[in-house]
């Protein structure tokens, strides 16, 4: 189920590269937030403004297009709010009421694992 700091967007995201390449990225965030302000605080002191950002600074420079995504790439909601995993022509992410899947279409970015 989602949890803040736990089971969230970023984590699931990031926790899904880990399973895939074994580089524990979220390890930097996990378990040191609570809340959805909380988690903001921490990803600005952390040195990242946005999720953009933070997906640059974590996993270098996004692909050319989102459409360019492949399997298990990481990827950012059209609202940049949220993480999500590329499942092909769909991207899965976690938010409050549970996994939810969106287009490819609509993602703003999109990262290689």
């Amino acid at each position: 189920p989602f949890a803040w700091g736990r089971n969230d967007c970023p984590t699931f995201a990031f926790d899904t590269r880990h399973a895939l390449t074994g580089e524990d990225t979220a390890a930097l965030w996990r378990c040191r937030y609570s809340s959805y302000h909380g988690g903001l605080r921490l990803m600005r002191r952390l040195g990242w403004p946005s999720l953009a950002a933070m997906g640059d600074a974590l996993l270098g420079a996004p692909l050319a297009a989102p459409l360019l995504a492949q399997r298990g790439d990481i990827v950012l909601s059209a609202d940049g709010r949220g993480f999500g995993v590329c499942l092909g022509a769909t991207a899965v992410g976690m938010a409050p009421e549970g996994l939810m899947t969106l287009p490819l279409t609509t993602c703003t970015r999109a990262w290689r694992i």
